[in-house]
């Protein structure tokens, strides 16, 4: 199990916009987005790593370095953890790892 403080994002607007023009202390963080099945990094200049939540906060996805103007998604995803790229080698996320959230604030 990975624990991460993270913020989170639940109105429509925040989820659209995701970590665009955010603070970096959020990615260092994580930007976890719900609901959310996929995610775009349009108009972003820097990778970032996405993990693809179920349910139950188990992982059923990764990608790692998501490169600006490109989309990602994975089935049966129903949250989404956005993170600075390079993280999820750091914290060793992988598929069917558990995700236990602290929410620090919501955007």
């Amino acid at each position: 199990m990975v624990v991460l403080h993270v913020y989170i994002a639940l109105r429509w607007r925040a989820r659209l916009r995701g970590v665009l023009g955010r603070s970096p202390e959020i990615l260092d963080a994580g930007l976890l987005i719900a609901p959310c099945r996929a995610v775009h990094t349009c108009f972003m200049r820097r990778a970032l790593d996405v993990v693809f939540l179920d349910d139950k906060d188990r992982v059923v996805g990764c990608v790692s370095g998501l490169a600006p103007w490109r989309f990602a998604w994975k089935a049966g995803t129903r949250r989404v953890l956005e993170l600075r790229a390079g993280r999820i080698h750091e914290l060793g996320i992988g598929p069917g790892a558990r995700i236990e959230t602290v929410v620090l604030n919501e955007l």
